[in-house]
């Protein structure tokens, strides 16, 4: 079966890891037919990353446009205060437990970064 639908489970806070891979790769996924769905998941420590830097701001704007999924871990934003300025940023926040649990058990397409 040919797997159309990429997830990016990005957990690694370095603002250029951010730039250079994670929004160069996701957008251009969707851009060039790569991938025809491609679902970034922010955990953990980039959800405050996301929260504090305008530059990541702006790309989450750009690849929100090119029509990626940007989705964040409740339980992270919420621990970490950020959830509010997520969802300000048109980031849909919820419990990723148990849909990661899904993906993993189902042999989707999981990039982890």
């Amino acid at each position: 079966m040919n797997k159309t639908h990429l997830y990016v489970l990005w957990t690694n806070d370095n603002p250029i890891t951010a730039e250079k891979m994670v929004f160069m790769y996701t957008i251009n996924a969707l851009i060039h037919g790569w991938w025809e769905k491609v679902t970034l998941i922010i955990w953990g420590a980039t959800a405050k990353l996301v929260s504090e830097d305008s530059n990541i701001q702006e790309k989450i704007k750009e690849a929100l446009d090119a029509g990626v999924h940007i989705t964040a871990c409740k339980a992270c934003a919420d621990q970490l205060g950020v959830t509010e300025t997520l969802e300000e940023l048109n980031i849909e926040v919820k419990y990723w437990g148990l849909p990661l649990t899904e993906v993993l058990k189902n042999n989707e397409q999981l990039l982890t970064i």
